[in-house]
């Protein structure tokens, strides 16, 4: 199978320029190619790994990866369908750039014949005057096309500035501009990108340059049709002080049963061979969670690294008795016991009983009795037997925290602050 014959596989060529010549580019000689992230925030999100791993398919099949992030077009923004962006101050922009530089860095290789480079759109755009980009950019650009384009046309008529309907002449540069400083023969992107992308594929050939490639991977969107990567909390970033690493594993430990083949595909690295196994076990046990965990495990440990991925694990694990939570560093701890619910305790230790019921595990006294009394109740894994005693300070792990539990599958935290 080659290399353009997995992409397909994978499911991770929705739209692409001529079929042919991009399967040639692809399974030919190393090519230079670019992918582009604009800093409207201060880190990425899981929606940016469609492009962050096909960026490090590319490479890992030889072709050299560019890197931009946009420190211009992330002042401007690319339309939304909904309404204008809020431009945000170019000090701050500046400072995402670096951060998401950052990010950027463990998924790609700075060595070898095809070494990544990081590059900032802001470099060449900076420099022109007004004048040079209208008569050098913008006199290539019939103003009937960019109409045309499907964003745009559903915003005339509530209204889009200047400044985002130039958006296309901005990235349709950059191709350009790439293609003449390093080489660059293909860009990809989002599938909401595809009318930049072609916009500059076509500017590349009116400039008397090329031929470069484009394609563009599909939007990735979850069963119940909502937005992948979105919760009630927000986006799932990369950033560990933004999503901890226990939240990031235990967004993919959740995929539903139906949208997690699709994800291995789009996201793991293992071979076909290896996927095909693993979706016909999930198939036969779906309880097992086993493409969810596999799933899991490997992006945790891509993102944050081995350590961060077993305590990750390891909480899972521990959370509902089937490991040593004593095990666990007190920032794993803290994090997956915010996201259960952290109930804070200043003064006085009230006995379990209270416990229960002030962490939201029980609705009454009654009820914590009774589900002491049916064995029920655990502290630290242990099981409640008197819902008057007082926990220890001896109990504390990392001395700060308790870790309640009612039946198997719920539990809570209780941190003391005094």
């Amino acid at each position: 199978m080659t290399f353009t014959d997995d992409l397909t596989w994978r499911g991770l060529i929705q739209d692409s320029t001529d079929a042919s010549s991009l399967r040639a580019a692809l399974d030919g000689p190393a090519m230079t190619f670019y992918v582009g992230f604009d800093p409207t925030a201060a880190s990425l999100h899981v929606g940016h790994l469609m492009q962050v791993m096909t960026a490090r398919r590319l490479q890992l099949a030889g072709h050299r990866p560019l890197l931009l992030v946009g420190g211009a077009t992330g002042q401007i923004g690319d339309p939304r369908e909904s309404s204008e962006r809020t431009l945000n101050p170019p000090e701050v922009v500046e400072s995402w750039v670096a951060r998401i530089r950052a990010q950027l860095s463990p998924f790609v290789t700075y060595e070898g014949d095809n070494a990544a480079t990081m590059v900032n759109n802001l470099d060449w755009t900076g420099p022109t005057s007004v004048i040079e980009f209208l008569r050098d950019v913008g006199k290539h650009f019939p103003v009937n096309k960019m109409l045309a384009r499907d964003v745009v046309r559903n915003r005339l008529e509530s209204g889009i500035s200047f400044t985002e309907f130039s958006y296309q002449l901005l990235q349709a540069n950059d191709f350009y501009q790439l293609h003449v400083r390093h080489d660059c023969a293909l860009q990809f992107g989002g599938s909401d990108q595809w009318g930049n992308i072609t916009a500059g594929v076509d500017f590349v050939r009116r400039r008397g340059a090329g031929p470069v490639h484009g394609f563009t991977t599909p939007l990735v969107l979850k069963a119940d049709g909502t937005k992948f990567g979105k919760s009630e909390g927000g986006a799932t970033w990369l950033d560990p002080a933004m999503t901890s690493p226990y939240a990031f594993y235990q967004f993919w430990i959740n995929a539903d049963d139906r949208d997690v083949n699709n994800y291995l595909r789009y996201f793991s690295f293992k071979p076909r061979e290896e996927l095909e196994a693993l979706e016909k076990d999930t198939a036969e046990r779906p309880q097992a969670r086993l493409a969810q965990r596999a799933l899991a495990y490997e992006l945790t440990a891509l993102v944050h690294g081995e350590e961060e991925a077993s305590q990750a694990v390891a909480a899972s694990q521990a959370l509902f008795g089937r490991g040593s939570l004593s095990d666990l560093s007190e920032g794993t701890l803290l994090a997956a016991l915010s996201e259960a619910g952290l109930h804070a305790v200043a003064g006085e230790m009230p006995p379990l009983g209270a416990l229960l019921k002030d962490a939201g595990l029980v609705a009454s006294a009654n009820e914590a009795r009774r589900t002491i009394s049916e064995g029920g109740a655990y502290l630290n894994n242990e099981r409640i037997t008197d819902g008057e005693a007082v926990p220890p300070a001896s109990a504390l792990l990392h001395g700060r925290f308790l870790v309640l539990r009612r039946g198997k599958r719920t539990f809570a935290g209780v941190e003391v602050t005094r």
